[in-house]
């Protein structure tokens, strides 16, 4: 079984001592939400793989070593200024966690994801290849990949739209994307990569591939997973079968093109209602919930 940590929320930046407790008391209890009674109850014993994704490590670097499980890193790096994501630490200094964390696990297993790249007034054409270019030079050495996907149009998304500002890419602007990011990541040994894009960019150097692919899975499980991710509906996406323990609007990120918060009042909520304690991400069992065991 791989984790996901997570799809839904931050968890890695807003609830690291929550899941190092689970870690330590060997399950995690997990609520649909779609079915909120339905638990699923993971145990430690049957996962193989820790698949974290985040915008901020640093809250849990130091206690990488203390994890007995295999793990695997997307650090999403993106140029936005706080009037996208407001509550972020400065690029500086996730730049250094970045490079801090490669030491720790090795550079094979950290994927920076410059995600999602739109285009504006403000964030131009120009302003992308400023910012890729510079992210190459500053991480050669600590990553072997850089994996980009395009905005797409969620809730959020559209909510946004004045402050995101954003337009439809031109076929100019896709070719300008693909020859000047691909010749960035060229000159400092990295791979551009594109994941779930309909407008992959192959043409132009990008390696089409799945965020966790049969072939990623095995090199770090040495195990062979079949099943597709059914949480996907997308049919360009092949990732392997996960299992999400995050929990939508409960990230405090509130990036303005994030796909998994789309009620900032409720994110509060949730956040206020979250116990480090509890085998839940939010909240606390109830007696009527029903507990099922998550098979391998």
């Amino acid at each position: 079984m791989i984790l996901n940590i997570s799809g839904r929320t931050d968890i890695v930046a807003f609830y690291s001592e929550w899941l190092l407790n689970r870690l330590d008391e060997g399950f995690i209890d997990v609520r649909n939400p779609f079915y909120p009674k339905m638990v699923s109850r993971i145990f430690l014993e049957d996962v193989d793989l820790l698949f974290f994704c985040t915008k901020n490590p640093i809250p849990i670097i130091d206690k990488i070593n203390d994890i007995k499980k295999k793990v695997y890193f997307h650090v999403t790096l993106t140029p936005y200024k706080k009037n996208i994501e407001p509550n972020l630490p400065s690029k500086r200094d996730i730049i250094n966690a970045i490079k801090k964390l490669s030491t720790i696990i090795r550079k094979n297993n950290i994927v920076i994801r410059y995600d999602p790249v739109f285009i504006s007034d403000e964030y131009n054409l120009n302003y992308h290849i400023k910012a890729f270019d510079k992210i190459c030079t500053l991480l050669d050495g600590y990553t072997n990949k850089i994996l980009i996907s395009f905005i797409d149009d969620y809730k959020n998304v559209r909510r946004n739209y004045k402050v995101l500002r954003f337009k439809p890419f031109t076929e100019h602007e896709y070719k300008v994307i693909g020859t000047s990011f691909s010749e960035s990541a060229k000159k400092h040994n990295i791979e551009v990569h594109t994941c779930n894009e309909v407008r992959n960019l192959t043409e132009f150097g990008f390696i089409k591939d799945d965020c966790m692919s049969k072939e990623i899975a095995f090199r770090l499980t040495g195990k062979v997973y079949n099943k597709k991710w059914k949480a996907r509906k997308n049919a360009v996406c092949k990732c392997v079968e996960m299992v999400d323990i995050g929990v939508y609007n409960s990230c405090k990120h509130f990036c303005k093109y994030c796909y998994a918060n789309f009620d900032e009042k409720k994110v509060q909520e949730n956040y206020n209602n979250h116990d480090p304690k509890s085998s839940l991400l939010i909240g606390r069992l109830k007696e009527d919930d029903i507990i099922k065991i998550r098979k391998k």
